[in-house]
């Protein structure tokens, strides 16, 4: 298998385990007299169905990725990365927009209001790191469609 087609498994399970959840808490009390929609003993069954199934991809997939190199740098450590790219990206755009947010002045007496920072210049930064999230996404996906999940 493919670890990009672990990697969907997993999200489907992980949806699986969502809806499991609502149908769980929707059969988890009837009213005196009733009987539940669905036996929520089947349920509790499916549950651990499919959390034997997610944990044991999970494990492999992790497996995967730490053991995958490329460019002397493992899966792991270029999701890491990836995620800190988009992490900073987001706090540099928010910060970004609030120094570019322009005050209205109603007269001339009213206290003008600057950005802290070079916007251009930052903004320019801000392009760079979308570019190098990209390429890193672009090699991820690659690596996962090329990569044997491991055992």
């Amino acid at each position: 298998m493919k670890l990009a087609s672990a990697l969907a498994e997993r999200q489907d399970l992980q949806n699986r385990l969502n809806e499991l959840q609502k149908r769980l808490n929707n059969n988890s009390r009837v009213q005196e007299g009733e009987s539940p929609a669905e036996d929520p003993q089947n349920l509790l069954d499916e549950l651990d169905s499919i959390m034997t199934r997610l944990e044991e991809l999970i494990k492999k997939i992790n497996l995967t990725n730490s053991l995958t190199i490329i460019n002397n740098i493992s899966i792991t450590e270029h999701l890491a990365h990836r995620d800190c790219l988009k992490l900073r990206l987001n706090i540099m755009r928010s910060f970004l927009e609030n120094a570019s947010e322009v005050v209205d002045r109603y007269s001339r007496k009213e206290i003008k209001i600057y950005p802290s920072v070079p916007v251009a210049k930052l903004q320019k930064e801000v392009d760079s790191i979308s570019k190098e999230i990209r390429q890193t996404d672009e090699m991820i996906q690659e690596l996962n469609w090329t990569t044997m999940l491991l055992d």
